[in-house]
């Protein structure tokens, strides 16, 4: 059997993410000799460093600590799923689930998902967080979140995935543009217009890699980081546009008629996934969250 406990991993997992001796003993309302200690009788019993302790400067995971956070959340994880459902095993399923999206997926997978999941699920206490895909891979790596709806472009390694449809890239224009009409578009025919580019990870990557194997160079005119506001500019007339996601309304925030046609290119899709770390058990929420997905997109379609 093994001599370490539940406690001592939760006293080095809250040191991990925390940074410190005394915040991570603060998030659990323990000393911070008692958390010390705990994490000095794991690296006894493990036989290794864990962290790398520094005076005014916190705690830094060693290689060998990195490979046992990962670990102990997962085996965090099981107990708590234990504690849950052991005395109404085959109940109704309740708990925790905190789900990341990539920010221009959450008004439409991120929203379809948790509103199936909710009315399934009510008394699992389910929450979410949208945002760049750095912050999201932060978070789903850090364990702050249990699955992340994203772009299967650039991932790191180690983790799972479930595919869930693939989508292309688009050019964006104004209904009054010159080339509104036209069926499909090159992007050497808009080379010299102003582009407008919605300059977050992996859109800005996926647009500018587009553009160099066209042998093409944008004119960018404006960058945002907000895709509704990407939208409006080009609905004024600003520039043009290339994204991935299309809403299902043609117009922009302030009514304006905006038009959506395809790019006349050889365009490689990017597939939306919904991902997990491999090395961290998931818990049985997360699990009917990968089941739900798998059968809300079997038909590998995105729109609801």
């Amino acid at each position: 059997m093994p001599r370490y406990t539940l406690r001592q991993l939760e006293c080095f997992v809250a040191v991990a993410e925390r940074g410190s001796i005394a915040a991570g003993a603060a998030s659990l309302h323990l000393s911070a000799s008692a958390v010390a200690g705990a994490v000095n009788e794991l690296e006894r019993i493990f036989g290794a460093q864990l962290t790398v302790r520094r005076k005014a400067h916190g705690v830094a995971m060693t290689p060998s600590g990195s490979y046992v956070l990962d670990r102990a959340r997962g085996l965090l994880h099981s107990a708590e799923d234990l504690s849950l459902h052991a005395a109404d095993a085959g109940g109704e399923l309740r708990g925790t689930l905190m789900l990341g999206c990539y920010m221009t997926l959450a008004p439409t997978v991120l929203a379809r998902l948790i509103d199936e999941y909710s009315r399934r699920y009510p008394l699992v206490d389910l929450d979410f967080f949208d945002g760049s895909q750095q912050e999201v891979q932060e978070r789903l790596l850090s364990g702050r979140i249990d699955l992340a709806i994203a772009y299967d472009v650039s991932l790191p390694p180690g983790l799972e995935r479930l595919g869930l449809f693939d989508v292309t890239p688009s050019l964006v224009l104004a209904a009054g543009h010159p080339l509104a009409d036209r069926q499909e578009i090159s992007l050497a025919e808009l080379a010299d217009e102003p582009m407008i580019l919605l300059d977050v990870k992996p859109s800005r990557e996926n647009t500018m890699m587009m553009y160099a194997s066209a042998g093409i160079q944008p004119s960018i005119r404006f960058r945002t980081t907000d895709y509704e506001a990407t939208r409006s500019l080009v609905a004024r007339g600003m520039g043009y546009a290339v994204l991935v996601q299309q809403p299902a309304s043609a117009q922009s925030y302030e009514g304006r008629e905006l038009v959506v046609r395809p790019i006349r290119q050889d365009i490689s899709s990017v597939n939306v996934s919904l991902v997990w770390p491999a090395a961290v058990q998931s818990s049985q929420c997360a699990r009917a969250m990968v089941e739900l997905a798998a059968e809300l997109y079997a038909d590998g379609v995105g729109a609801s």
